[in-house]
């Protein structure tokens, strides 16, 4: 692997590591304190910095340097994140995205916005608060009052006799109930020596032994004996290096991965450490002695001080002797309880490592192979389809071994078709939280106050819609926070918060997914587009249209309700993107608007790109699949059910209801004139915003599994026609777009003069 393969694999990881800094950001936004969602947070710029150290990007290392210790203050408790604070994170976070962006693409960055964030930042860490939010500082974390104050020094009482003998005045009340417990764990010995490639990446020695005392109880010590003189140090060198021995019950993995991103640049040592008797506490036993050699003072004084008190070497040495039997005693029963300890640690880290062992493990796979690999289990489901027509045209009975093993290869290439469409599913989280930097920008420029919720975050959708609905969401957000969320004072005004709210919410729904945008504006001011729409020759100043109707013309070509141009708004390039936009994946977006109380759109768009369940249906001789997952049931109609409506209005009956009748054939001009539909079949199908309808079909033919093919890409886009495919005996079929046969069967226009006759 080249230093480029390892490069790319850091970038893949750095976009992970921003998903995780603004995830967390997020939930501390929204009131989390969990200490663990703010170590997560650290340990993201902790570990693109690292990274990024390592490949010699400067101003990404410097950046995230003073990001990093501005959220070591909010871990350590110096800094409360505070709304103000979290939003100078928030933006720092969105600059660090783009030095990463610019270190991989080689782009450039707004040196003046990083520059201003660095200063924020510093002050946050130096215990300013940014001027909006009203105070001169930021709260420090609350720490214990001391348990009592220092008494002062009290007045030695008189000899009591001529003996010289001088009482000391003593206590014993609450003694020992200070006394912390014993620190179980195992005990280690660590030795670390940084090199000079540590400090010119970025790293810090201290932050380092400072992760390192999280683990347990440390102690250390620093040997300076390679400091040489002053006129011959080397600035940039190294002459320090760390003795360290820490008590923790972690394994001796997790010390190391303390050191994870400096284990290159620094010797580290880690070992167990042998129990040093001369570390243990000795047992309290009177022993007669003056407490006045606590004070600082020569052994001379202090030998003529116990000849004057009489005091003799037989009881020193009778009361040492018994000091020793009892610390042999004492020392005995804690190397046993420490064995026991020691037992408990391996037995939890023998756990830990299989409970490791069991989590599932991931690997990183180029897309493209797994496009191909899609590609080429699509080619397999189609030929397996024709095998299966072939062998099923020669085999009238039915019953042959070999028909019997083709319906088990169907039952696999569905599994594995299934399999490697899972494999390329991903959640939609990644396009929801770019969303949240778009609307922190947009309202920044426009000067709101506007919160994005976000709700099905972990919805699965295939990759290639997910790469395709990021900029169609992006014209939607831009569009909610500039027109639809009013400003803080017209709110207030309107007896709303001042803040607004967005929200974007992903689910599945009948085979596809929905993804909603909606706010709490002021609504769609329907009159004004009317007008607009008039101004522009978009519509006859007569036209009589519905509310509906006047909503969906935002979505048409150069239409813009903007006043004047701006870095937002008002060319008129936006919402008729969308609507192109999410028309080529295959799926249509509606609109719901309330004035005063905000607008939703939702978008409807299929699962993958790739295959789809569907039915084979004949219509005019023409064959054509149905999605599966837009039909409700199928029916055979009866004459009697049949109710003429209107001129050329038909309706069905259907268990006491009526459902309009729609001849597929007609719509798609296959004929001229309407079927009989009870020489025919209905498939009573359900689709966005149209309710239910019945298609009119002439003949099932079956369900299967079909490869969809872009007919766009092959031909052009045809009204009324969703995609393409190929049958088992080799034939291509059309996929019926239902929505646009059902919008077609109420009245709205789907250009009858481009006839379908010649494309089957």
């Amino acid at each position: 692997m080249d230093m480029n393969e390892i490069k790319e694999i850091f970038f893949q990881e750095c976009e992970e590591q921003l998903a995780e800094l603004e995830s967390g950001l997020l939930k501390l936004n929204d009131g989390d304190r969990d200490p663990e969602t703010v170590n997560a947070v650290f340990r993201a710029v902790h570990s693109i910095k690292g990274g990024a150290g390592a490949f010699g990007l400067d101003d990404l290392v410097s950046f995230a340097h003073v990001f990093e210790t501005t959220l070591d203050c909010v871990r350590s408790n110096k800094l409360e994140p505070t709304q103000d604070v979290l939003k100078v994170m928030l933006k720092s976070a969105d600059v660090l995205a783009d030095l990463v962006t610019a270190s991989r693409d080689g782009g450039g960055v707004d040196e003046s916005r990083s520059r201003s964030l660095v200063k924020e930042l510093e002050a946050l860490a130096h215990g300013e608060l940014p001027s909006s939010s009203g105070h001169d500082a930021p709260k420090p974390a609350a720490k214990a009052a001391p348990a009592a104050a220092p008494a002062a020094k009290a007045e030695l009482p008189k000899p009591s006799d001529d003996s010289g003998f001088q009482p000391i005045p003593f206590s014993f009340d609450g003694f020992g109930e200070e006394e912390e417990p014993a620190i179980e764990g195992t005990l280690y010995e660590v030795t670390f020596k940084p090199r000079r490639e540590l400090y010119s990446k970025g790293n810090e020695a201290a932050l380092l032994l400072r992760d390192l005392s999280r683990l347990g109880e440390m102690s250390i010590n620093c040997d300076t004996d390679a400091l040489p003189a002053l006129d011959k140090m080397d600035p940039e060198a190294s002459y320090f290096s760390w003795k360290i021995s820490i008590r923790t019950t972690r394994s001796e993995d997790d010390i190391r991965a303390v050191f994870e991103f400096a284990e290159w640049d620094c010797d580290l040592e880690v070992k167990f450490a042998e129990e040093a008797s001369s570390n243990e506490e000795l047992p309290m036993v009177p022993v007669p002695f003056d407490l006045s050699i606590l004070d600082d003072s020569s052994s001379g004084e202090e030998e003529e001080r116990a000849s004057e008190r009489g005091v003799s070497e037989e009881t020193v040495a009778a009361a040492l002797s018994a000091a020793e039997t009892a610390s042999n005693v004492s020392r005995a029963a804690r190397v046993a309880e420490k064995k026991e300890s020691a037992a408990a640690t391996a037995a939890a880290q023998n756990n830990a490592a299989a409970a490791a062992a069991g989590a599932g493990q991931t690997i990183r796979v180029d897309l493209d192979r797994v496009d191909r690999l899609i590609n080429l289990v699509g080619e397999l489901v189609i030929n397996q389809a024709m095998l299966s027509q072939s062998v099923v045209e020669n085999d009238a009975t039915g019953t042959s071994a070999v028909n019997m093993g083709l319906e088990e290869l169907q039952q696999l290439t569905r599994e594995i078709q299934d399999s490697v469409m899972a494999i390329r599913a991903q959640p939609v989280k990644p396009v929801f939280q770019r969303m949240s930097r778009i609307v922190r920008e947009v309202a920044d420029m426009v000067g709101k106050s506007i919160r994005l919720v976000t709700e099905g975050e972990n919805t699965e959708v295939d990759k290639t819609v997910i790469d395709k609905i990021a900029e169609p969401l992006t014209h939607m957000i831009r569009n909610a926070v500039d027109h639809g969320i009013e400003s803080p004072e017209k709110r207030e005004a309107a007896g709303k918060d001042p803040e607004g709210t967005i929200k974007l919410t992903a689910k599945h729904r009948s085979g596809r997914i929905l993804i909603e945008l909606a706010d709490d504006g002021a609504g769609i001011n329907r009159e004004r587009v009317r007008q607009k729409a008039i101004d522009n020759d978009i519509i006859a100043a007569d036209a009589n249209l519905s509310d509906d109707e006047i909503d969906n013309l935002i979505f048409m070509a150069g239409f813009s309700t903007a006043d004047k141009i701006s870095d937002i708004s008002g060319r008129g390039v936006g919402m008729d993107v969308v609507k192109r936009s999410i028309q080529a994946l295959g799926g249509r977006i509606s609109i719901s608007s309330r004035p005063g109380f905000g607008s939703t759109f939702t978008m409807s768009l299929p699962l993958t790109l790739a295959v789809l369940d569907g039915m084979v249906v004949t219509v005019a001789g023409q064959t054509l699949v149905v999605p599966l997952t837009a039909i409700v049931e199928t029916l055979q109609p009866e004459a009697a059910a049949i109710h003429s409506f209107g001129a050329n209005q038909r309706l069905i009956s259907i268990r006491n209801s009526f459902c309009p009748l729609v001849d597929v054939g007609r719509v798609l001009n296959y004929r001229a004139t309407q079927a009989n539909p009870v020489e025919g079949v209905a498939l009573l199908v359900e689709s966005e915003g149209g309710g239910q309808r019945a298609l009119m079909v002439d003949a099932i033919q079956g369900q299967r599994q079909v490869v969809i093919k872009s007919l766009e890409a092959n031909y052009t886009h045809v009204p009324g026609i969703a995609a393409a495919t190929i049958l088992g005996d080799g034939r291509v079929a059309l996929i019926l777009d239902v929505d646009a046969v059902v919008a077609a069967s109420r009245g709205q226009s789907m250009k009858p003069e481009m006839s379908l006759a010649a494309t089957g």
